[in-house]
């Protein structure tokens, strides 16, 4: 992977597990995803309440095995496969909702002070994936680059955005074939250019993408890794 992945480090927070945390394999995630949880964990303990993770972290095969559950019938929650999850790049968390302490349309305002995303579009306890938060970072602007055409249709803005998130902490996305050019293309639109969609193809957009942003043709992973590092320092 060019450049320098975005570091996923240990974190320490109350699970269904157990009160030192959840399994090693899971309690880690990126350092602006983990002060996001820190945040929410310090705002809920204000309030008298704690907050319980059911899951963070997962690896290429722990989301390959969650896929397979769901498609055999193991378990209900749908899971996609690798490369459609902000799980795997260590920027999504899901918690015990009764852990909180509070209705869930507070504590969603909770979590969007501290930079999550829920991913369902209402506040309803019952639904499936209501407990599922992102921590979406510089990763947002993947999903409204797609949003709002410039990717064209055939991809939805939240898979592009997962490919993007999981690129960044180096690891691969099936869907693509090059993962060293989809890498660059997650950089350009998260600095505000215009390659098109994040398809690991060193198209004409891309190049001229690359030409506008005057990325160092010797190193330009290495440029861009600067340029990211400056704009988005709380993912470093």
């Amino acid at each position: 992977m060019p450049g320098l992945p975005t570091p996923i480090i240990p974190v320490s927070v109350a699970s269904i597990y157990s009160n030192s945390g959840l399994p090693s394999r899971m309690a880690k995630c990126t350092p602006d995803t983990a002060n996001a949880i820190h945040g929410v964990v310090d705002d809920l303990r204000a309030m008298g309440h704690e907050l319980l993770l059911s899951d963070l972290f997962r690896s290429y095969d722990m989301q390959r095995n969650a896929n397979l559950d769901y498609v055999e019938g193991r378990k209900k929650a749908y899971s996609p496969p690798p490369g459609g999850s902000m799980h795997e790049a260590g920027r999504a968390m899901d918690i015990d909702l009764s852990s909180t302490g509070i209705p869930l349309a507070q504590f969603w305002d909770v979590a969007r002070a501290r930079g999550f995303f829920p991913i369902i579009d209402k506040p309803v306890a019952g639904r499936s994936e209501s407990w599922h938060f992102d921590c979406r970072g510089s990763h947002d602007a993947v999903y409204a680059y797609v949003q709002q055409g410039k990717a064209g249709a055939s991809i939805a803005p939240y898979k592009q955005m997962a490919h993007s998130a999981i690129l960044a902490i180096g690891v691969r996305v099936d869907a693509v074939p090059n993962q060293d050019i989809a890498w660059l293309q997650s950089a350009l639109i998260r600095l505000g250019f215009d390659p098109g969609r994040i398809d690991g193809v060193m198209g004409d957009r891309t190049l001229s993408a690359m030409r506008e942003a005057g990325v160092d043709a010797d190193d330009p992973a290495g440029s861009l890794t600067t340029r990211l590092k400056t704009k988005f320092p709380s993912e470093y």
